[in-house]
C-alpha cells in the first residue's frame, strides 16, 4: 500500500440510482497491489479529500470498481465524475470476507442497500468456482426498488436462490415486500456446513446474523463488515476504534461471535 494516492482514470461511469454510481477506474501509471473481496481503498477527488470506499469490482488488468454514494462533499466530487477524470487511490487496507474458509459448504450472502457492493466480489468469486461450494444463495434488501443497486446483474447471477425484497414497494413492483430476514426460510443450506457473509446497515447486520445464529448457522461462520468514519486508514488516529477493534487494520470484516457485544455498545 502506499500514503500517497495513485493516479487512476475514470474508464466508465454507471449510475446506480439516484445518488449512487458506480466508478470503473484504470491505472494511469503505477497499479496499486491486488485487492481482495471486502478490502477498501482510500478514494481521493483531489481538492475535496478521500473516503474509504470497498472495492466493487477487480479486474485483471489491475483496474477496480467503487460503488459511491453521494452523501457529503467528498462523495459528491466522486460522484459527479465524468469518464476521463482522473482520482487518487490509496490501499488496499482491511481484511478480507476469508471466502476460501467456505470451501466444500454453503455460501449465505445477505445485503442491505449499498451493502451489495462489498459483497459482489465475493460473490462473482463464489460463482467463477461454483464447483468448490455446495449451494449459493444471495438474498439482496432495499428501501425502495428505486434504491436496489446493479438489480440486472443480480438477476442474472446463476446461484442455487437469489431473492430480492424492498420495504416500500412502487408502482409496477412484483418482487417480495419485507425485509430480508424473511427471504431466509427460502434459501435451502444446511446450517452445519453453511457460511454466511452480511453487509448492509448496522440494524439489518444485527437482525440477520442474529436469524441465522437462530437457524443454527454457528457465529464464527457469520462473516460481517462493519463500518465507522475511517480517516487515515493505518491505525494511527484511532477514529475507526470499535472496541479493541481498529477497523481500518483489523476489519471491517468480523466473525458474528466477536461483533455481536461491540454492536451492542452504542456509538457516540
Amino acid at each position: 500500500m502506499t500514503a500517497v494516492p495513485v493516479p487512476y482514470r475514470v474508464v466508465a461511469r454507471r449510475a446506480e440510482t439516484a445518488d449512487t454510481v458506480t466508478l470503473r477506474l484504470e491505472p494511469v501509471g503505477a497499479t496499486l497491489p491486488d485487492f481482495a473481496p471486502g478490502q477498501f481503498a482510500m478514494v481521493h477527488s483531489f481538492g475535496r479529500g478521500e473516503i474509504p470506499v470497498s472495492v466493487s469490482s477487480v479486474q485483471a488488468t489491475g483496474g477496480l470498481a467503487h460503488t459511491i454514494r453521494s452523501v457529503g462533499a467528498v462523495s459528491d466530487g466522486l460522484c459527479a465524475s465524468r469518464v476521463g477524470d482522473v482520482v487518487g487511490l490509496r490501499g488496499p487496507f482491511g481484511n478480507t470476507w476469508e471466502l476460501e474458509r467456505a470451501r466444500g459448504g454453503d455460501v449465505l450472502v445477505a445485503a442491505g442497500g449499498i451493502g451489495l457492493a462489498p459483497l459482489r466480489p465475493l460473490i462473482l468469486s463464489a460463482l467463477a468456482e461454483r464447483e468448490a461450494y455446495h449451494r449459493v444463495s444471495v438474498l439482496v434488501g432495499a428501501r425502495t426498488p428505486s434504491d436496489l443497486i446493479a438489480r440486472m446483474e443480480v438477476e442474472s447471477w446463476d446461484t442455487s436462490f437469489t431473492g430480492v425484497t424492498v420495504d416500500q414497494p412502487e408502482t409496477g413492483w412484483r418482487g417480495d415486500v419485507g425485509v430480508v430476514t424473511q427471504l431466509l426460510g427460502r434459501a435451502r443450506f444446511d446450517p452445519d456446513n453453511a457460511w454466511a457473509f452480511v453487509c448492509g446497515p448496522e440494524p439489518m447486520i444485527r437482525a440477520t446474523a442474529r436469524e441465522l445464529a437462530h437457524r443454527g448457522v454457528p457465529r464464527d461462520r457469520i462473516r460481517v463488515s462493519l463500518e465507522r468514519n475511517m480517516r487515515c486508514a493505518t491505525g494511527h488516529c484511532g477514529h475507526c476504534q470499535l472496541g479493541p477493534l481498529l477497523l481500518c487494520q483489523t476489519g471491517p470484516v468480523a466473525d458474528w461471535d466477536r461483533a455481536e457485544p461491540l454492536l451492542s455498545v452504542r456509538e457516540l
